[in-house]
Parts: C-alpha cells; sequence; structure tokens
C-alpha cells in the first residue's frame, strides 16, 4: 500500500481520502478503531475488518457443522425446564 500525505485540521480531524476508504469499505458513519503503536505509528481499520478477522481465528474453534445459536438456545431451554417453579432469571 502506499503512503499518502494527509493534513490535520485544527480540530484535530483528518480526512481519509476517497482510495483508501473505498479500500477499507468506509463511508459516511462507518466505525473505525484507531490505535497508536508503540512504535508511534497510528494505525485505523475499519470496526468490519477486525470483526471478520476475529470470526475467521474463532471459526478454526468449532466443528464444521456445529450451529452454536442451535447450541445456545436448547441449552437455555435445557435450563428453564430444569429451574424450579417461580424463580425468575433475567
Amino acid at each position: 500500500m502506499e503512503t499518502i500525505s494527509v493534513k490535520v485540521e485544527k480540530s484535530g480531524r483528518i480526512l481519509i481520502p476517497i482510495a483508501l476508504r473505498r479500500e477499507l469499505g468506509l463511508s459516511e458513519g462507518s466505525q473505525v478503531l484507531v490505535q497508536v503503536e508503540a512504535s508511534g505509528t497510528l494505525q485505523i481499520t475499519s470496526r468490519s475488518k477486525v470483526l471478520a478477522k476475529v470470526r475467521k481465528q474463532i471459526r478454526k474453534y468449532i466443528p464444521p457443522g456445529q450451529d452454536l445459536v442451535d447450541d445456545l438456545i436448547r441449552d437455555r431451554q435445557a435450563d428453564a425446564v430444569s429451574l424450579p417453579r417461580g424463580i425468575v432469571v433475567s
């Protein structure tokens, strides 16, 4: 990726050029994560890219064909059946 120079406005804002916004899939209202690296580098990452990366990392621990949502629903239903009457869990 090429390096692009941008200016910091008086208000502290910086404009992310359109080419970079397109590459990151950013549009008005998109959330980004901003982090200062130990080297002093400012890293800006789209929230959707971070979520996709985390999902990919987690997916390797879930057996193929296993649906975690269905598992959670079954667990909750089993818990509801085993609770004594009159007890409400929130």
